[in-house]
């Protein structure tokens, strides 16, 4: 959130053939209070701009001289990366084929406003004006994009199909990332890659139109091949989510609704996540864990009364099926609560600041406390009826706690993720790729 790019390019391109092409994970949907979330903007006066609309999540792209188009679809997922293609090429006699849309490989085809500009048209795109990247163009900026991006590509002269960026998987069936190299194709004058495995705004094209970022970049291993697990921005409780919803500030909740991950384990496997009590854990009723997704949303009592979850609270009391030991460190602002979940030998172990608690050892199995398998568990952040609010910043595998990275890096054993203690042998990140290892 109020992070951007911005590049003015040097000369004009190509204004009636292009295409962009690039990944995006929203955070919040409605842009987080009823502003529209803008992609790519260009010029002042906003000639040019692909966003999501403000309140009903739909995606338009919009240029002055002519065009304007408007999905019927909405964009509500918040833990997914979808892929767009938008493919222009005015020069076209058919008006349906100036302007098109791929979402995820497939073409839109409803729209809830559909207007296309007139043959050979020059469109604002490409002109030596300010383009951004992540908000409007406009003095002062606004419509930031609440959300995350991966290969973002332009490439100026050419109208080019999805399948020119991505590909279907033959294993699974969903659209992925495209390996390319950096000549795969003719850019043009104004074409450019960057956000390429990581957050670099070098142009990784064979150009060299880089860009400037304004705000904190901020790298995640969460990435359009790798979906790693968050905070779920749509859980029933009053709270707010920042840092690519890695990160939570709670308030007191009488109805004890936990917040979820927004993935969950399968039944069996080893899981691994950090916890970092960022702030408000001066009042200590407050704990993190793991719960059986098969009860419900708003639990009516603390989950710790459920045969079916664990946690380790801030006030020096864990939780296991049901039973409660209260001779567990208290732990307060700053520390970082590790929680290793095996489903195949139906043990659960936390640990502060790296050192688990009741000498438990994951790797060898000992000392764990009883988890019921054949359950699915999302992990759990819970304010217990308590006044006051709390932020923690969860890593789920990203290597950051909200925007600062981990210290000292730990073994992975599994090579999914980066923490900042070793994972235990066998254990992995909740990702899409630590659910197929």
């Amino acid at each position: 959130m109020n992070t951007y790019l911005t590049r003015t390019p040097s000369s004009t391109g190509n204004l009636r053939t292009f295409t962009i092409s690039f990944w995006v994970k929203k955070c919040l949907q409605n842009g987080g209070g009823g502003t529209s979330q803008q992609i790519i903007g260009q010029t002042n006066e906003q000639y040019f701009r692909l966003m999501f609309l403000n309140n009903t999540d739909q995606f338009r792209f919009y240029d002055q001289a002519g065009m304007s188009k408007m999905t019927t679809r909405k964009f509500r997922d918040t833990n997914a990366w979808y892929h767009f293609c938008v493919r222009i090429d005015t020069t076209q006699g058919t008006a349906a084929n100036r302007c098109r849309l791929y979402v995820n490989g497939v073409q839109e085809t409803s729209f809830s406003t559909d207007t296309n500009p007139g043959q050979n048209v020059e469109l604002h795109f490409n002109r030596q004006h300010i383009h951004s990247i992540g908000r409007s163009s406009s003095s002062g900026g606004y419509d930031y994009l609440n959300g995350s991006l991966s290969d973002f590509m332009v490439v100026d002269g050419q109208s080019l199909p999805p399948t020119s960026f991505g590909e279907t998987d033959t294993s699974t069936g969903e659209w992925r990332v495209k390996e390319l190299e950096s000549n795969a194709f003719t850019w043009g004058t104004n074409g450019f890659r960057i956000l390429k495995d990581g957050m670099t705004v070098t142009d990784q094209s064979t150009n060299s139109n880089n860009w400037s970022a304004s705000g904190s970049l901020t790298k995640t291993e969460d990435s359009p091949s790798n979906v790693f697990a968050t905070w779920n921005p749509l859980m029933p409780q009053s709270a707010t989510y920042s840092n690519g919803n890695t990160s939570v500030n709670q308030t007191a909740d009488a109805s004890y609704r936990p917040i979820y991950s927004t993935i969950a384990t399968p039944t069996t496997g080893k899981f691994y996540a950090e916890f970092k009590a960022v702030s408000g854990f001066d009042n200590i009723n407050k704990a993190v864990g793991f719960i059986d997704v098969d009860l419900p949303f708003a639990p009516t009592a603390h989950i710790e009364s459920y045969s079916t979850s664990g946690s380790y609270g801030a006030n020096g009391r864990a939780s296991y099926n049901g039973t409660a030991d209260t001779s567990v460190p208290q732990y307060t602002n700053g520390d970082i609560i590790g929680i290793a979940l095996d489903l195949d030998n139906g043990k659960s172990y936390f640990h502060k600041n790296g050192t688990y608690i009741n000498s438990g050892n994951p790797t060898t199995g000992s000392n764990g406390y009883t988890v019921t398998t054949g359950k699915s568990y999302a992990f759990v952040a819970i304010v217990i009826n308590q006044a006051g609010s709390n932020l923690w910043s969860a890593n789920f595998g990203n290597g950051y706690f909200g925007t600062t990275t981990v210290a000292s890096a730990g073994t992975n054993a599994s090579g999914n993720g980066i923490f900042e203690y070793d994972v235990p042998t066998g254990f992995t990140a909740l990702s899409t790729k630590g659910l197929n290892l």
